[in-house]
């Protein structure tokens, strides 16, 4: 199958990598050409312009930060590009609203679209291990499903366009809220001299413990972030496009609000490309 794929940024990378293993025919087009061009040494074709890697192919895989960058490839780039024929499949972080707007602009040129977001990291891309969630018809899914599992055994349909992005966002507001309140539990502990192991190990051994607690407990302790597989900012990014949607149904939002609050404090910090468990410095600052 000929595949173009749009977006080589951390996820993308690897993601585009697993097309080629799949045996597809990949063309890459990246804003920053050099972050593509080391999928050129496994057979992948580089080109300059959006438009030139989606004429070249009949499914377009598009793995970006967020809706402008979006609209700005699928409607705004010069050359124009031509969608007819064409299956547009979104898989990064948007909300239900952009991802609906983008299905009816990519009918009216002549295309189809679908949502694929994807949960997990880079590992996880690298390894063909991600959690996939389909927003589509189900002609649609049966179509494209054995090209999804390039980057996951087991995509699951959520239903129409939209509701697989409300997943997305729903598990992606777990991530912040999860990593919030181990950060103040933690901060508690350490500010009352209380050894931090013997509050994992009694963790551990409740029903409270996710794996997220030890994925994140080293970086806290040694307030050392790094350049995240998920930065800071991108999480900042989805936890607003939550705000935004659960608003919409009328949900509570005063937690949610904390919590943008809370990573907004991150981002002032300096943490911006920084794993987001940077959060610890801001329930946690050190004291001076």
């Amino acid at each position: 199958m000929k595949v173009a794929f749009i977006g080589t940024g951390r996820m993308g990378l690897p993601m585009a990598e697993r097309v080629l293993a799949g045996g597809h025919e990949l063309t890459v087009y990246n804003r920053n050409r050099e972050k593509a061009e080391p999928l050129s040494s496994f057979g992948a074709e580089i080109v300059s312009s959006a438009a030139d890697a989606i004429g070249s192919a009949e499914c377009v895989i598009l793995m970006l930060s967020d809706g402008s960058a979006i609209w700005e490839v699928l409607f705004k780039g010069s050359p124009k590009v031509d969608l007819v024929g064409r299956t547009v499949i979104q898989m990064g972080t948007i909300s239900p609203s952009e991802s609906m707007e983008f299905q009816r602009e990519v009918a009216e040129r002549g295309g189809d679209y679908l949502e694929a977001p994807v949960l997990g990291s880079t590992p996880e891309a690298s390894e063909g291990k991600l959690l996939i969630m389909v927003g589509a018809s189900k002609p649609q899914f049966d179509k494209w499903s054995t090209l999804l599992e390039c980057f996951g055994s087991e995509p699951v349909l959520i239903g129409e366009v939209g509701k697989a992005g409300a997943v997305k966002l729903a598990l992606n507001q777990l991530i912040a809220c999860l990593t919030v309140g181990f950060a103040s539990s933690l901060g508690l502990v350490q500010n009352l001299g209380i050894e931090p192991g013997l509050f994992m190990k009694i963790l551990r051994r409740s029903a409270l413990y996710a794996p997220i607690f030890d994925k994140k407990l080293k970086l806290m302790l040694d307030r050392d972030y790094g350049i995240g597989n998920f930065p800071t900012k991108h999480l900042f990014k989805d936890v607003a496009l939550f705000h935004t949607a659960a608003q919409r149904v009328d949900l509570e939002t005063i937690n949610v609000e904390a919590m943008q609050r809370l990573l907004e404090i991150t981002l002032e910090k300096g943490y911006a490309d920084g794993d987001y468990s940077a959060l610890f410095e801001a329930v946690s600052p050190l004291r001076h």
